[in-house]
């Protein structure tokens, strides 16, 4: 019929008759377009379709690349767990593994170390394995029948972007980035050591270099993610190098820590930066838009916050959502100004640690590794100062949200 359609039933003096009408076929505009189908997108995704939102999600085609086993695994905070937990998207163990402690080090001067019990809680962070999480997500979003997977951007009342930090569409918005590119690059792997990890994760600086171990496959493993930042001139010896001078470098460099090494995965490599969008939101040609993630924002990885920092975004801007008054659109500038304020400040309060982090570190000469060594010995024996660092790490006594009820705590839907 020409792409129109019969209707049903007439009411008529009690009789019920089936008369043919046409109704224009008319497709419902999206409420919101998310640009980006990795962790941060369908996150936002899924809490934006609980509140009977209309989503689209662009989901990019997949490269070989990306179909190879994925070696990255993300330290997550209170806040992020609670988060994927109240969508039913937390990975079961061995695929979580919980921190009891962490032990930061100058390699041969001060140490610092944390400790989960001695603050209450039952772990600093958890070591959560990238697939295992990709892979609840995106079974929850599948099954979510607000969400429509879309191969390409299509018009909506607001388009959320979180494409990571090469965005094309940030470009597209013509949203700035600041950056500052720092020279080193990360190299990611997976390794089996010889003693178990005890879920301790261990991290090392030196001016060369900064070395962290992450443990995995749950409380009594022995395998571990290794991120490794790294100047470009080594970042190319260690990624030519075979799989055992690779490990025995490594070993070498964690002063022996965990016995024998050995790669049990490929090894990964990106460069590192330091990079804030001016403006997070905006209306470009008619098209209102907000960054989310690693579209706005990239630290480095030392302090192992960037995911955290992006499901905090999705946390936000769900809050601001569902909480705005009941006459503003998903689009509303002053709710989405309010975001952007909010989230800019923790992210750059963030950015700023960890820079300086890195700046301080990379310095050489024997005055800077006495500072070093005063500063970590002086910080270990802090109290409140190391407390108040390491309750905001692990996400405790973040200040209050926003929005009068945050979307988590909204019930099931």
């Amino acid at each position: 019929m020409n792409g129109e359609s019969w209707c049903g039933v007439v009411l008529s003096r009690g009789r019920n008759f089936a008369l043919p009408f046409t109704i224009p076929t008319m497709a419902r505009t999206l409420d919101i377009c998310i640009r980006g189908g990795g962790i941060v997108g369908q996150t936002l995704a899924l809490l934006l379709a609980r509140e009977r939102l209309r989503v689209g999600l662009v989901e990019p085609a997949a490269t070989d690349a990306q179909a190879r086993s994925d070696v990255r695994a993300y330290a997550l905070n209170q806040k992020s767990m609670e988060l994927l937990q109240s969508l039913r998207c937390w990975p079961d163990a061995p695929d979580v593994t919980a921190v009891s402690a962490m032990h930061v080090k100058e390699a041969g001067a001060g140490v610092v170390n944390f400790d989960a019990a001695r603050y209450g809680v039952p772990a600093l962070a958890w070591i959560v394995d990238v697939p295992a999480l990709e892979f609840q997500l995106a079974r929850a979003v599948r099954f979510q029948p607000q969400i429509e997977l879309l191969d390409a951007a299509q018009p909506a009342t607001l388009t959320v972007v979180c494409e990571g930090h090469s965005s094309a569409s940030r470009q597209q918005f013509g949203a700035e980035l600041d950056v500052t590119a720092y020279p080193q690059w990360a190299i990611a792997a997976r390794v089996r050591c010889e003693t178990p990890h005890l879920q301790a994760a261990r991290q090392w600086f030196t001016p060369a270099d900064i070395l962290g171990f992450l443990p995995l496959d749950g409380e009594h493993g022995n395998s571990m993610a290794i991120v490794w930042s790294v100047d470009e001139a080594l970042k190319t010896e260690l990624l030519e190098a075979n799989a055992e001078v690779f490990a025995d470098k490594l070993r070498l460099a964690s002063e022996n820590q965990f016995g024998h090494l050995t790669l049990i995965s490929e090894r990964a490599a990106w460069p590192l930066q330091l990079a804030l969008a001016r403006h997070w939101c905006g209306v470009t040609h008619g098209e209102a838009w907000v960054l989310a993630g690693d579209a706005a924002h990239t630290v480095h990885p030392l302090a192992g916050q960037g995911l955290n920092l992006g499901l905090a975004d999705v946390r936000e801007l769900a809050n601001m959502i569902y909480g705005r008054d009941y006459w503003r659109e998903v689009n509303d500038e002053k709710m989405l100004r309010r975001y952007e304020r909010a989230r800019k400040a923790d992210v750059a309060l963030m950015g700023a640690a960890t820079d300086g982090l890195q700046q301080l570190f990379a310095r050489t000469g024997p005055q800077w590794r006495s500072v070093r060594n005063w500063g970590m010995n002086g910080f270990e024996r802090s109290g409140l100062l190391k407390r108040w660092v390491a309750r905001r790490a692990m996400g405790i006594d973040a200040r209050p949200r926003s929005a009068n009820t945050e979307i988590e705590g909204t019930g099931p839907r």
